[in-house]
């Protein structure tokens, strides 16, 4: 082999690998976001338990379109229900939930080292004049096991964070 031809073969042969390395990396996104979608797949069913100060509060997880979205209706005392549509967005998990409150917020979760735990930010809304109207405005989820979660919604207005937690169980299925 002559030198200009190993030096253009070992230079095809770098970009290949770093062509090969770039999409190994990006792939092994994805299935993370997988996983998590189809944790939330797993919730199917429904739930009870209750808020921080002791109130009932029940929750409906459901697969829709194919398991391609989930669709949870969530009913506390004193409020009427929402309904959050999580589904899988390449290497995210996205939500829209839509508010009694007549706004839609919009959140993504990327998967994290933490198996137990989807956090998603807030990322928009519909209906949303001004970031000031009060929104939920983050969700944490947390897994504890197959038959209890945790959700921490974050409620902003004017600029001010209050936190509202569900502690539910997975409702026993009659025969």
């Amino acid at each position: 082999m002559t030198y200009p031809f190993r030096c253009r073969f070992l230079g095809y042969l770098a970009l290949a690998v770093l062509v090969v390395t770039t999409a190994a990396g990006q792939s092994a996104s994805v299935p993370s976001a997988r996983d998590a979608f189809r944790k939330i797949q797993s919730l199917a069913g429904q739930w009870e338990g209750k808020d921080e100060q002791g109130s009932p509060v029940k929750s409906k997880f459901l697969a829709v379109a194919s398991d391609t979205a989930v669709m949870e209706t969530l009913s506390m005392a004193g409020m009427e229900e929402m309904v959050t549509l999580y589904s899988l967005d390449v290497d995210s998990i996205a939500l829209t939930h839509y508010c009694p409150t007549n706004n839609q917020p919009r959140m993504r979760a990327a998967p994290s080292d933490d198996p137990k735990q989807l956090e998603f930010a807030f990322t928009g809304a519909g209906n949303l004049p001004d970031s000031n109207v009060g929104h939920e405005h983050k969700l944490v989820l947390q897994f504890t096991d197959e038959n209890h979660l945790t959700e921490r919604w974050t409620w902003r207005r004017n600029g001010k964070d209050t936190e509202m937690v569900f502690r539910l169980e997975r409702r026993a299925m009659s025969k």
